[in-house]
């Protein structure tokens, strides 16, 4: 959230003017900073901003965060890379004249340049240590130049009291940033009288300043003095140093310790070899879970390692905690690691319940197992025994066991495929709830239920959960448990069709995923976005989501997914073959820790996409790729929603390949007709191209007509355009009377859809189908009078009593068309009006009550 706020406010600031953003020393940052830089580079590509960092190259090896960050930046296209020398002489003059109001004699520049080689900070500090102005009548300064920056520090420090440096030596300990409370209690012995006076001499010197907005609070004028000053300190003093500001520091802050956790941790840190672990290991908790609280997961996970190894425990092969504490950082880390998709969570997870759970600790492992992890813990191995072995431990209608049944729930419905014994979980876990008038747990249980509804494509179940969730989401504040009901709300209502309030509730995704920072959840609302846009065809809002989704998810496979289809839509093979490139590698690069559910719905998504995009660009050549994959998932034991994508993967290649297995693909997924599958297709649609396959022409003829009504509904234009085109096809190979005319109609449609969407080949694919259409012979009409299918159909409502907008509901058509239709009808029945043409539609066997109109 902080990221896209500082993007948002630097766009916003460009949109009157250029703007020039210049980050200074890089060398410095933390990683949590560089992770903002990487990201306003990718932001502010289409803006006119220039983001300027700088950094001492001297500073960076191959263990830096920075070095990570630049081969990170060098896949953006927009970025370059500049080594700077120094100043040049006549820089030096103009560099001098800038900050002093001086112009120094050539002489004099070439010295100075010569001296410093032109390095802008040796030069500002030879220009702070001697007067400009007296530079010319006393050339002894010439010999006092440092040849480092070491060295013009320390020129400026030495003309400092002894006093004044003992002190700054100490603030250098204390960091960048000090405070003079914890200095006076540090040094007692001098008083505030004496600190006091340095302090004034440091100020006077522009070696620190005074930080706004506080009273009390410094900091040193440049980072590099601090740097300076605590490099020329021994090590045992040091040492010292830290141990003794890390004990001042408990004092000061006896009753808000956690608040000042990290600080601690710091300075406990560096004086280890003198006070051992214990106190480094506690405040590395502390602070862990202070940062986990505010969501702050690469810091957390900083701390909590630092922790752990403290106390000597292996990140790289964990064994049972020994400890409560030991335990308790494990937990914390594995939070921070699930976050951040780390793969290590649940070994983490599980050691510190396995300790819990032997010293019967219940409040823990409750708490570790009912941590609402959808990312890694209810899909990962060992949960299941972890939950039940959870479970013998709590009273069977106790709280407790009412916070462990959501788990115990989803994890049967999505690991176990056990639709049922989720279903009693999650009734007998509300039935807690509600006993207990537990709102937030209520939202938790729900949440869960959804996703088990989702992955099961129980659409309709989904959304009667959603509607209390979504009351209970504003009620209280557990911004995973929302996010889980509202991702999967849009998953059933863009599979129903109702995609304005598809777009509302993804729309509120954004706010509390951007607020929990959970890399997970941040990338799926990005993406419940980006689906929403894609279907209605706003391909450069899709893009957007997209891109954001793909700078912070793990398992982009969806992403990659949806972006190669949309690129492939309107055309740009290039860019959609790399997509497909990126999901088809990130499928086959599961190691082996993964459990095999995951790879299976990779599987399913590459092999889905692959053959889709073979559909959409006549491209055959990956289809044997889809086929395998298709069948080693479909094989799984995997829910509906994993199953049903490797199914229509396979149909889709019988399709392609006119293959009678099409037949057995239709039987499988004709229980799911009328609805959208999986963000991609209309289902009838799907089953439309089956049934024309096997040669079932009057059935295809049905299910189009369910997807064009279905389509037209929920406003998915795209998906209307191509069942407008496939529904001409078939009509085409039917060439029954009246198919000609409707398919040039859909035709029509299609085109003009496409061609507004930019969807280029489908508009290629169209115009051929057109040509086609306009060669093949056609046939006599079935209607006197030369009235076509479509007039037969309307004259047939004209004589029940239809206005113009009620038959165009009925036909799902517009209302101009049926005037266009009932105009056409009047001139070609030679009737004056429509009663005249009620009439003729009776004399000629038209009426309703017929039966004679039809296909």
């Amino acid at each position: 959230r902080l990221f896209d706020s500082v993007s948002t406010f630097l766009k916003n600031l460009a949109q009157s003017q250029p703007l020039l953003f210049v980050v200074d020393d890089l060398h410095w940052a933390d990683s949590s900073s560089l992770l903002m830089l990487e990201f306003l580079v990718r932001e502010i590509a289409a803006s006119p901003v220039l983001i300027l960092g700088t950094y001492r190259d001297v500073e960076v090896t191959a263990t830096h965060p920075l070095s990570q960050t630049l081969g990170n930046l060098v896949r953006e296209r927009h970025y370059r890379r500049v080594q700077l020398g120094g100043l040049t002489q006549q820089e030096v003059g103009e560099f001098v004249e800038g900050h002093k109001g001086v112009n120094l004699s050539g002489d004099i520049l070439e010295t100075i340049h010569s001296r410093t080689e032109g390095n802008p900070l040796f030069v500002n500090e030879v220009v702070e240590l001697i007067d400009p102005e007296q530079m010319a009548e006393n050339t002894a300064w010439a010999n006092i130049i440092p040849e480092g920056v070491r060295d013009a520090i320390g020129s400026r420090l030495s003309r400092l009291s002894p006093s004044c440096n003992q002190f700054l030596g100490t603030a250098s300990v204390i960091g960048r940033e000090f405070d003079f409370s914890l200095l006076r209690t540090l040094d007692s012995d001098t008083g505030a009288d004496g600190l006091l006076a340095a302090l004034d001499e440091a100020l006077e010197a522009k070696v620190i300043e005074e930080l706004p907005g506080s009273v009390g609070r410094y900091q040193f004028g440049h980072a590099l003095i601090q740097h300076s000053l605590y490099g020329e300190l021994s090590s045992v003093r040091r040492l010292q140093a830290h141990a003794s500001i890390g004990e001042a520091l408990e004092q000061m802050h006896g009753s808000n310790l956690a608040e000042h956790a990290a600080e601690l941790t710091r300075h406990f840190a560096e004086a280890q070899s003198l006070l051992g672990p214990k106190k480094l290991s506690r405040y590395s908790l502390m602070a862990g879970e202070r940062a986990l609280a505010s969501y702050a997961y690469e810091d957390a996970l900083t701390h909590l390692q630092r922790g752990l190894a403290a106390r000597d425990v292996s990140l790289s092969r964990i064994d049972a905690a020994a400890d409560d504490e030991t335990a308790a950082l494990l937990f914390g880390l594995a939070q921070a690691q699930s976050a951040l998709q780390n793969g290590e969570a649940m070994l983490n997870l599980k050691s510190a319940f396995d300790f819990y759970a032997d010293s019967g600790n219940v409040d823990r492992v409750v708490e570790i197992v009912s941590f609402p992890d959808y990312g890694t813990g209810t899909r990962s191995a060992g949960m299941g025994d972890m939950i039940r072995r959870a479970l013998e431990m709590v009273p069977s209608d106790s709280y407790e066991a009412g916070r462990l049944l959501p788990r115990f729930g989803q994890y049967v419905g999505l690991q176990e495929n056990d639709y049922a014994g989720a279903e009693t979980a999650f009734e007998n876990a509300l039935a807690i709830a509600r006993r207990e008038t537990d709102p937030e747990l209520e939202l938790q249980i729900l949440s869960a239920a959804m996703s088990v509804d989702s992955n099961h494509i129980r659409s309709n179940e989904c959304l009667e959960h959603s509607v209390r969730a979504l009351a209970f989401a504003s009620q209280v504040n557990d911004p995973r448990s929302e996010l889980g009901a509202r991702y999967s709300a849009v998953t059933s209502l863009v599979a129903t069709g109702d995609v304005q309030r598809a777009a509302q509730i993804a729309g509120g995704m954004l706010e509390p995923a951007e607020r929990l920072r959970d890399s997970f959840w941040l990338a799926g609302s990005y993406w419940k976005n980006e689906v929403v846009c894609r279907l209605t065809g706003d391909w450069e809002t899709a893009r957007e989501f997209a891109k954001r989704g793909l700078s912070v998810s793990s398992n982009p496979s969806l992403l990659l997914q949806d972006m190669a289809l949309l690129e492939f839509e309107v055309g740009n093979f290039s860019v959609g073959q790399t997509y497909l490139d990126q999901l088809v590698e990130s499928a086959d690069s599961r190691n082996s820790r993964e459990l095999v559910e995951f790879s299976s719905m990779a599987l399913a998504n590459s092999a889905l996409a692959l053959s889709l995009a073979a559909r959409t660009t006549n491209n055959l050549e990956r289809l044997e790729l889809a086929e395998s994959m298709g069948g080693i998932a479909l094989a799984s034991n995997i829910p509906p929603a994993g199953t049903v994508r490797a199914r229509m993967a396979l149909a889709v290649i019988s399709v392609l390949r006119d293959d009678p297995a099409a037949a057995e693909h239709y039987d499988a997924l004709v229980p799911w007709s009328g609805i959208c599958l999986f963000q991609t297709m209309a289902s009838d649609r799907f089953l439309g191209l089956l049934s024309q396959t096997v040669g079932n022409l009057n059935l295809s003829e049905g299910h189009f007509d369910n997807s064009l009504s279905f389509c037209r509904k929920a406003g998915y234009r795209p998906e209307l355009a191509w069942t407008c085109y496939d529904y001409a096809d078939m009509l085409l190979e039917r060439n029954g009377e009246g198919d000609l005319t409707k398919a040039m109609l859909l035709l029509d449609e299609a085109l003009a859809i496409s061609s507004e969407l930019g969807m280029r080949p489908l508009m290629e694919r169209v115009g051929a189908l057109r040509e086609r259409a306009e060669a093949q012979p056609v046939r006599a009409p079935a209607y006197p009078d030369g009235l076509t299918q479509r007039e037969a159909e309307v004259i047939r409502l004209v004589a029940a009593g239809k206005t113009d907008r009620e038959i165009a509901e009925e036909l799902i058509i517009s209302v101009n068309t049926v005037g266009n239709h009932v105009r056409s009808i009047l001139n070609k029945t030679n009737a004056a009006n429509r009663t005249e043409a009620a009439t003729y539609a009776v004399r000629r066997g038209l009426s309703a009550d017929e039966d004679s109109v039809g296909g």
